[in-house]
């Protein structure tokens, strides 16, 4: 039998606006309704790349203090796909007399695996495995820190506890348990300028680790243009737009540096992410994170 181990999280580029994707403790975090959408097409060229669409909703409730979100991601590789469905819970802890919090979040939901063979070419129509799909459901739980203030954040998750099975019974597949360091600081450089450096650092068992690097610009407290780069895989860009106070539309690209280079074109996602203030908080100041 042969086994194999890889990184199984969705990849995303532009994960700074979207940090609930993998941290629970972010929930909340931005004193508004949010809303994020993401898209990401990776790998173009290549037949049965991913793609991932990524859905979610949170906002702080009582007084600030506790906040709750939800999420759906939904990831296609060749003929297997994943749905995840998460509830989210933060409480959010006041740390000093500016503006540095302590958030502890918790999450809980589903998560199928399901494999659909029919669309592929087998030399042996008589094997079982290929004759029918198979789909698994399992309920899985996580767990995040996040430390803020306006101008930085660190933060630490898990977002699977549990060690779940997603192939079929005779086989020996499991989705691993994942681990999250984020962090990211902003340099106010002048009136006009901001530098955005951040790091997103994923490790799982028997699996290289992913290392994310990436040193933003923001001009006018508006327009985002940064550099990505992914330790031993892809080099990138991205840029983003606020539009209107409230709606934020960025765009990323990135491209492999190593062998995945050939008959390919780099991925490509794009993130929407909407800010609804409250009446009791109808002036939303500029957010960076």
């Amino acid at each position: 039998m042969l086994s194999s181990y890889a990184q199984q999280d969705a990849q995303a580029s532009m994960y700074f606006f979207n940090p609930l994707q993998f941290n629970s403790a972010y929930a909340g975090s931005r004193d508004a309704i949010t809303v994020t959408a993401v898209t990401r097409a990776q790998w173009i060229g290549w037949d049965g790349a991913p793609k991932t669409q990524f859905l979610s909703v949170h906002a702080p409730v009582l007084r600030k203090r506790i906040a709750v979100g939800a999420t759906i991601n939904y990831d296609q590789i060749g003929a297997r796909s994943g749905f995840d469905a998460m509830a989210h819970f933060a409480y959010h802890m006041q740390l000093n007399k500016k503006d540095l919090k302590l958030s502890f979040g918790a999450s809980a939901g589903i998560q199928q695996a399901q494999f659909n063979f029919s669309g592929l070419n087998v030399t042996d129509l008589g094997d079982l495995n290929y004759q029918q799909s198979n789909s698994v459901v399992n309920s899985n739980f996580g767990l995040g820190l996040y430390l803020y203030n306006r101008k930085f954040y660190a933060g630490a998750s898990i977002p699977r506890l549990l060690k779940r099975s997603f192939g079929s019974p005779t086989d020996n597949s499991f989705y691993q348990r994942h681990f999250n360091l984020m962090a990211g600081y902003v340099f106010e450089y002048n009136s006009v300028v901001d530098i955005k450096p951040s790091v997103l650092f994923k490790s799982t068992a028997n699996a290289p680790a992913v290392l994310d690097l990436n040193l933003s610009a923001q001009f006018y407290d508006q327009f985002w243009v940064g550099l990505l780069y992914r330790f031993n895989d892809a080099i990138g860009f991205n840029a983003s737009y606020l539009l209107k106070g409230f709606c934020t539309i960025g765009y990323a690209y990135d491209f492999p540096i190593n062998g995945k280079l050939i008959s390919q074109w780099g991925s490509h996602e794009l993130v929407i992410s909407m800010d609804f203030k409250t009446r009791k908080n109808a002036y939303l100041s500029p957010r960076y994170f």
